[in-house]
């Protein structure tokens, strides 16, 4: 098997309750590319970074598999550049600064040895840059997946609805669902978004774990409740980068493997905000994965006996 990412390789600053860092790789391409790297082994990486990104960072993702073909290196450009500042209930944050540098004009170039990738995550980036992604792959890949996020919905709704259009799986949280459909419900939402093009509908909702729709089916998987969180930074691309990267090893598409994708999906997005950026995606170990996954497992699984009188 194999996993294309595409998306943003960073520079970060980040201010929450527990602390402040000054620039940090960020990214939500990279924080996808790790968190798959632990379940897929071939791995690629479409991005675009200034000649002021360390080579340290691209060391450590060709260290964890990901191929770096992909990844262009702008020279005399600086990287993207974001700051926040999160509030103490860690689920809103100020954006602070955003410096698009290297991403402004970033044309998306497919190398010839990526062209048979299986799997295609479109991290969250302009909807043009994902569906060109899309358009300049040879075939088709046996499934293609996406993020958006409101930004886009409030400035290029043309663009991102064609490539919504062009997906399989979209992944958002519930206050994009809201706003792409019109609709509170996220029942009604899922079933007008899945009406849009893509017959997988992941619904993020942060602290409160994720729904999974796939034709009648839904699924809901609880967030692992956790002492402290560091940084909520990445933990959705974290989520994304789990799930597909568990996809992509298995290639499995049934309804109970995507469940069991989510459920990965979810652990490791509860190890990305135990540490400020990409720390702890970086040196994980086997065991670590396994016993969190099994704690999900506990906190989900019950048997009752359903009496009607």
């Amino acid at each position: 098997m194999s996993l294309l990412t595409v998306g943003s390789v960073a520079f970060d600053a980040i201010e929450t309750p527990y602390g402040k860092t000054d620039k940090i790789v960020g990214g939500a391409g990279t924080f996808i590319a790790l968190a798959s790297s632990y379940f897929e082994k071939n791995q690629n990486i479409i991005s675009v970074v200034g000649d002021d990104f360390p080579k340290d960072t691209l060391d450590d993702l060709n260290r964890r598999g990901i191929d770096t073909k992909g990844l262009q290196v702008k020279e005399g450009e600086k990287t993207f550049f974001w700051s926040g500042k999160y509030h103490n209930d860690m689920n809103s944050r100020d954006t602070l600064i955003t410096e698009l540098n290297v991403l402004e004009n970033f044309d998306p170039l497919v190398p010839e040895e990526y062209q048979d990738s299986e799997y295609l995550m479109l991290g969250n980036l302009s909807p043009l840059v994902q569906s060109t992604v899309i358009t300049r792959l040879n075939k088709r890949p046996k499934l293609i997946a996406m993020d958006t996020m409101n930004f886009w919905m409030d400035i290029a709704m043309g663009d991102l609805e064609k490539t919504i259009s062009m997906v399989d799986l979209l992944i958002i949280n519930d206050e994009e669902a809201r706003q792409l459909s019109g609709e509170y419900s996220l029942v009604k939402a899922a079933r007008l978004i899945r009406g849009m093009g893509p017959k997988i509908l992941i619904i993020k909702k942060g602290e409160h774990g994720a729904l999974l729709f796939v034709k009648d089916e839904v699924f809901f998987a609880p967030a692992l409740p956790l002492e402290e969180v560091f940084d909520p930074t990445g933990a959705g691309d974290t989520f994304a980068g789990g799930f597909m990267g568990y996809i992509a090893s298995t290639g499995d598409l049934s309804f109970e493997n995507l469940k069991r994708a989510v459920i990965y999906g979810s652990a490791m997005a509860s190890f990305c905000v135990e540490k400020f950026g990409t720390e702890r995606l970086l040196d994980l170990k086997n065991e670590e994965i396994s016993s969190r996954i099994e704690r999900f497992v506990r906190i989900a699984d019950f048997d009752m006996n359903v009496l009607v009188k």
